[in-house]
């Protein structure tokens, strides 16, 4: 089993069109994410790091290389109160 820091876990968040979207409709957030991280260690991450209740995370990896964690907050976490912690509204 691989350990990876928080830190290592989590690259960065995306902003396109399709985020914003599921933001406001579904509360969930994009993240590009290490390609051997699990999605219990993406959950644990994004717990930690944002100190908040993560429901659900999906995987896509991307034809470009890249490894995306989709990520569902409960209900009492909205994702744009936390893209507004990271600066991307």
């Amino acid at each position: 089993m691989i350990t990876m820091e928080h830190q290592e876990i989590i690259r960065y968040p995306l902003s396109t069109e399709k985020s914003i979207r599921l933001m406001e409709a579904e509360n969930k957030l994009i993240f590009v994410v290490d390609r051997r991280a699990r999605k219990s260690q993406i959950k644990d991450a994004i717990e930690k790091t944002f100190n908040v209740k993560v429901e659900k995370v999906n995987i896509l990896n991307s034809i470009n290389g890249e490894k995306r964690a989709y990520v569902k907050f409960s209900p009492e976490n909205p994702a744009i109160d936390i893209a507004t912690q990271m600066g991307l509204m």
